[in-house]
């Protein structure tokens, strides 16, 4: 009997601890949604009433970089390839690819956290456009067009929310060189993005931060609602006695001992 006690405490206590490690990373998502939601509140509310310095931020990127665009085709074409590479379009070919692969890999919720995520942060941009009502900069001689509102700047948030999801899903499977790799690449990407608006005279400084910013707010909120559900998909589990899937034998091939603490799944 006390053999048996023994094992089921161990088998107790093993099964508790991925709920517990889920239950963490909760926390913390939810933590960094807090911490990214404060400035993208600041941000909307200057950016609503005015204020002055944010004015001048916004005129002084505007004007500097436009007189620099009008006199060098050559920096505007690759701003143009850059702003490309993050158009709604570009990102909707990655992210069907990424989903398809994980249905077809077996794993549901995260094609699910994926769709969520990337289709969620297209309806929060256009509700919060339609909301500020910022009209796009008015310029002489422009060297790009674009329709619609202005703030926050749809690229931008498209480019944060991209690329998390994407590193939010790969990291697991990424190790050493490649990881820093990775994670430098998007920083860079989202950076650049987001300069190539500004240069192109389509958004100002102001919409790229409250773009970067309202996309990292998304990404922690649904990886906070994703790690809630699979805490209760933990229970549930451990009621039943199955073991749930892991992402990183399925995505990479190598057998893992536990669910990755970067993926939803």
């Amino acid at each position: 009997m006390s053999a048996l006690n023994k094992a089921r405490e161990k088998s107790s206590s093993s099964s508790a601890q991925p709920t517990a490690r889920a239950g963490a990373r909760a926390v913390l998502a939810a933590v960094a949604l807090v911490t990214v939601a404060v400035p993208f509140a600041l941000t909307l509310l200057l950016v609503a009433i005015r204020w002055a310095p944010l004015r001048s931020a916004d005129q002084g990127a505007r004007d500097s970089l436009h007189r620099y665009a009008v006199s060098h085709a050559g920096f505007v074409t690759a701003m143009q390839l850059i702003s490309d590479s993050g158009s709604a379009l570009a990102w909707l070919v990655v992210l069907a690819v990424v989903v398809v692969t994980f249905f077809w890999r077996g794993l549901p919720r995260l094609a699910l956290f994926v769709m969520v995520t990337a289709v969620g942060s297209s309806l929060l941009n256009t509700l919060v456009k339609a909301a500020v009502h910022r009209p796009r900069p008015e310029l002489i001689n422009p060297v790009a067009h674009e329709f619609g509102l202005s703030f926050p700047s749809g690229h931008a948030q498209a480019a944060m929310v991209g690329y998390a999801i994407l590193l939010f899903v790969f990291l697991p499977i990424l190790r050493g060189w490649w990881r820093r790799t990775a994670v430098m690449f998007a920083v860079f990407m989202v950076l650049a993005i987001g300069f190539s608006r500004i240069a192109l005279g389509v958004h100002y400084l102001s919409d790229v931060v409250g773009g970067v910013v309202l996309g990292a707010a998304w990404v922690a909120a649904m990886a906070a609602a994703f790690n809630v559900t699979r805490v209760d998909h933990g229970h549930r589990s451990e009621v039943k006695g199955a073991p749930e899937p892991q992402q990183e034998s399925r995505l990479g091939g190598q057998h893992s001992g536990g669910e990755g603490i970067d993926s939803p799944e």
